[in-house]
């Protein structure tokens, strides 16, 4: 199963990889970021397992364990670096020594725009160990259109000097998107897609402009696995313990609705032997075909699970009718 990213022509698997757990306990704008504690051996295993199991398309950020990730990534790869594509994320400033990251002084007001998008850039490139980034996306989901588009004309510019290949925005506003992707550089937006939730009109942007839309939260951040109940907790340094921001959790534990809505969906998504996780992966594959889920991991046995999904492919037509009409009343 292959994609292709939208305008670039970049070819991909259908399945990437998110990089955001394997970043280990940070602290973003003063809270948890991180997704609790990470074996790094363990981390660099499962990349380069999914790699033997066919996935080249790894999506990470500065932000995730304040350049930890970015430097995990770049360890695991390093004698493959030619047959993997890597997206990274830049728009924070980043503490490496104290694993903290924070806004600029005022993103809005930078006046030096240009030289903060640059050093970012290179210092993933230093961590990544490499002299090129596949993909470049802004991470900071509200920025202003009007600062957007000034950011643009800087990555234009790294884009004709060879230092990435094609960029994007990790946002779900599908205004900001409609002004920001009109250009043949950018090719990629990142938008939050389940079969819960999601903005589908910016996946119908998406199909309408030739840009692949990569998702993160493929899985409800672990929900859609089916390894919670409603009495689940996380600890004090997993983000899921605050995050209120996403649909699927309320005080620091999933919401019933998602659960009860995972139950009613179970049978469908588990047809032809596939586990859940499986089968939400296969929803999103048979939702579009610009769509490119980017699950997390920190195992090799998630990777596993994760990568096995490829096998079964999209989920048919027929099913896909089926969960929208069982979902009909509750999303």
């Amino acid at each position: 199963m292959k994609r292709t990213l939208g305008k670039s022509g970049i070819e991909v698997s259908a399945l990437g990889l998110g990089c955001w757990a394997i970043g280990g306990p940070w602290i973003f704008l003063g809270k948890p970021g991180g997704w609790s504690s990470v074996d790094d051996n363990e981390s660099i295993r499962a990349i380069q397992k999914a790699v033997e199991m066919g996935v080249n398309f790894f999506d990470t950020a500065a932000n995730y364990g304040a350049g930890h990730s970015e430097s995990i990534l770049g360890k695991a790869i390093g004698n493959i670096r030619d047959k993997v594509v890597i997206s990274t994320k830049f728009g924070y400033d980043v503490d490496e020594k104290s694993k903290s990251v924070s806004l600029h002084n005022d993103p809005e007001e930078d006046s030096n725009l240009a030289e903060h998008v640059r050093s970012e850039l290179e210092a993933s490139l230093r961590r990544l160990n490499t002299d090129y980034i596949d993909v470049y996306l802004i991470h900071v989901w509200g920025l202003s259109i009007e600062r957007a588009l000034e950011t643009r004309q800087v990555l234009d510019a790294l884009v004709k000097e060879g230092k990435i290949r094609t960029y994007g925005w990790s946002t779900d506003r599908t205004d900001a998107i409609e002004e920001f992707a009109d250009t043949p550089n950018c090719s990629v937006i990142q938008q939050q897609f389940s079969v819960f939730d999601g903005n589908r009109e910016l996946l119908s942007h998406c199909e309408q402009a030739g840009l692949a839309s990569m998702n993160r939260g493929p899985l409800g951040m672990g929900i859609l696995t089916g390894k919670f109940t409603k009495d689940t907790t996380f600890s004090d340094d997993d983000v899921r313990k605050f995050a209120e921001w996403h649909p699927g959790f309320k005080n620091g534990k999933p919401i019933q609705t998602w659960l009860a809505a995972l139950d009613s969906v179970r049978e469908v998504l588990t047809a032809n032997g596939r586990t859940l996780t499986q089968g939400a992966l296969a929803w999103i594959w048979g939702r579009s075909a610009v769509t490119i889920p980017i699950p997390g991991f920190k195992t090799v046995k998630q990777i596993e699970e994760n990568c096995g999904a490829m096998q079964f492919r999209p989920l048919t037509g027929t099913q896909m009718e089926e969960i929208d009409k069982i979902l009909g009343n509750v999303f």
